[in-house]
């Protein structure tokens, strides 16, 4: 089997995904392109990060040059109501990738519309999609690393600078990439023993925040149950929060870790790979 017909398979699947997804969801799929799909669009964006209309994070205009410049935003409604929406552009042409820039649904819908979205990058030739994330929202990790099978495979501190949204400010803007491999997601890895490796930190709350095993393949990092709730409760207590996280994944990963979990109660798992003799 060729490369391309492999290309091509995968991207059958991920229309069939997509559909499946979108079926289960009760929504129905389609790529906006008019102005008053992409209003629509803004405004949905606008309600979901608490901005007012006037000041979307991605106003239409934007999101009609992205469109003209070959980008696409896909959209998932319940009847006539949006019920999600995603916006993808593509990267550099040698990487064969697309990168997406915002994603928000209803619960239920985003994997709808991610799985959209990689039957649109494939169709075009991509082999991986990126995008960031909160790395506090634990079931945003749970989400991209477990039901879609990304990679965590950079931490970027204070990516936007400051904020000033209705969710984000007050905070920093930390950020992780995940890396989707389209062609063949990845499945889940061996979590290792969280509960037998030692403990290397202690979270704001009192209690353990990460743990690294013996034989230095896991870390393990705990996220506070609902950072959004905690920003607007205590402010103080969730930067806090932001830099023992922090300080946990930066070292991982100058130590070659990944992301590629991130369990139900709310551990990352953090994996790094043996070392391939030479």
């Amino acid at each position: 089997m060729t490369a391309e017909t492999d290309h091509s398979a995968a991207h059958r699947h991920a229309g069939e995904l997509a559909d499946a997804a979108a079926r289960t969801a009760g929504v129905h799929l389609r790529t906006v392109h008019d102005v008053a799909g992409l209003a629509a669009v803004a405004d949905f964006f606008s309600d979901v990060w608490q901005t007012p209309h006037s000041t979307p994070p991605y106003p239409a205009e934007v999101l009609h040059s992205l469109v003209h410049a070959g980008g696409a935003v896909h959209a998932a409604f319940a009847g006539d109501r949006l019920a999600g929406a995603t916006v993808a552009v593509f990267g550099p042409p040698a990487a064969a990738e697309a990168y997406s820039l915002v994603a928000a649904a209803d619960r239920g819908v985003g994997h709808a519309v991610k799985q959209a979205q990689r039957a649109w990058a494939l169709e075009r030739g991509a082999r991986t999609l990126r995008w960031t994330f909160d790395p506090l929202v634990g079931r945003n990790a749970r989400f991209n690393l477990v039901k879609l099978g990304g990679t965590g495979t950079e931490y970027l501190v204070d990516f936007y600078g400051p904020m000033a949204d209705g969710v984000n400010v007050g905070d920093e803007s930390d950020r992780l990439t995940v890396t989707w491999d389209l062609l063949a997601p990845r499945r889940p890895k061996e979590t290792g023993d969280r509960a037998a490796a030692p403990v290397i930190g202690m979270a704001p709350d009192g209690a353990l925040l990460a743990r690294r095993s013996q034989d230095d393949r896991h870390v393990w990092c705990r996220v506070p149950g609902d950072i959004v709730a905690l920003r607007a409760a205590d402010p103080a207590l969730a930067l806090r929060w932001r830099h023992a996280v922090r300080d946990v994944f930066t070292e991982a990963f100058a130590d070659g870790f990944t992301a590629t979990g991130m369990s139900r109660d709310g551990w990352y798992t953090l994996t790094r790979e043996e070392d391939t003799p030479a």
